[in-house]
């Protein structure tokens, strides 16, 4: 069975709305005290569009209504359906239980099939020989490598950075709140998850002038309209995009993103990825931040965080374990 509550969030996501309310027909941007639109708040990018498409949708960009009720079904009987009672799935906990997942009232309707767009099939473009290379080279040391210290680790698993956390930004799937700041000359974006904040400066300049490499780039922006334009470059060669581990993005990558407020609780979010080194082309991906009732919560990543310790101790038992049979040790 499904929760009661994740019945009612099926429900609300699932009622695609024809009409068009008088509120919308008499919204108007709100405006700051100097100007700009306003996009300060707390949002959410929580959805159920993947990143990309299923090969067997082809260019098959939007579902019809119908098609997006049935997925959505499909979705949740999956995540929620019947489970054999005194399994783990029986027991385990969801993280609405928590308050985790307090923006899953908020999952909007799109009926994309998914985030990317460009190029037409909804999907990474091919990577170059470099990457693949690189690719190559991370999965081979981490087969001999990864056990050996905690600096071989993941940097998510180190609580150090999350791959989706932008720029581009991307869904992560919990944790997905973001608080968007705003003064006359910067806008600050906060996230939840391992709580990193990025400082966009509004003065229009190259973000690639006296760049230092960053995980997350060097980000400058500026208005065009009611979009806030942001151009990243800068990467440190560190950070990944989801599902390529082993294939950062490089320094000669380039990201703009558009935020453009089209509700009181919508801000269309828009990305394209130049990155030369990596892709063969350029791509493009949107979807929507949704607005949510606020505070974020502190994102204690180290906090009984055992992975790391329990993973190459582990390890070293093993190690200790081969190394006695060799000998010809027993206990």
């Amino acid at each position: 069975m499904i929760p009661n509550r994740k019945l009612a969030l099926f429900a609300a996501a699932a009622s695609l709305s024809t009409t068009v309310t008088a509120a919308e027909e008499t919204w108007s941007m709100p405006i700051t005290s100097w100007g700009d639109p306003v996009i300060q708040g707390y949002w959410s990018n929580s959805t159920m569009v993947p990143l990309q498409r299923p090969e067997g949708l082809g260019t098959k960009e939007f579902f019809t209504p119908e098609e997006y009720r049935e997925q959505l079904r499909l979705e949740f009987e999956e995540e929620y359906g019947e489970t054999q009672a005194g399994t783990a799935a029986d027991v385990h906990y969801q993280f609405d239980d928590y308050l985790m997942n307090k923006q899953a009232d908020t999952i909007t309707d799109n009926t994309r099939t998914s985030i990317i767009y460009d190029p037409p099939n909804g999907r990474y473009p091919a990577l170059t020989e470099a990457a693949l290379a690189s690719r190559e080279a991370y999965n081979a040391f981490r087969r001999d490598h990864q056990w050996e210290r905690a600096q071989n680790r993941s940097q998510s698993e180190r609580c150090l950075i999350w791959d989706q956390e932008g720029p581009p930004i991307l869904p992560l799937g919990y944790n997905s709140t973001y608080q968007f700041m705003q003064t006359e000359h910067y806008v600050v974006i906060q996230l939840e998850m391992i709580h990193d904040v990025r400082i966009i400066s509004l003065d229009g300049g190259d973000p690639s002038e006296g760049a230092i490499p960053q995980w997350l780039g060097n980000s400058r922006g500026h208005w065009e309209g009611d979009t806030l334009v942001v151009e990243t470059t800068g990467y440190s060669g560190r950070t990944n995009m989801p599902g390529l581990r082993g294939i950062p993005m490089s320094h000669d990558a380039r990201v703009t993103e558009r935020f453009t407020r089209t509700d009181d609780m919508t801000v269309e979010y828009q990305f394209t990825v130049d990155d030369p080194t990596v892709w063969a082309r350029p791509f493009s991906g949107s979807y929507p931040f949704q607005s949510i009732e606020g505070p974020m919560f502190e994102y204690a990543c180290h906090e009984g965080n055992y992975g790391i310790v329990n993973i190459l101790s582990g390890k070293r038992v093993q190690e200790h374990d081969a190394w006695k049979a060799k000998n010809g040790i027993k206990e």
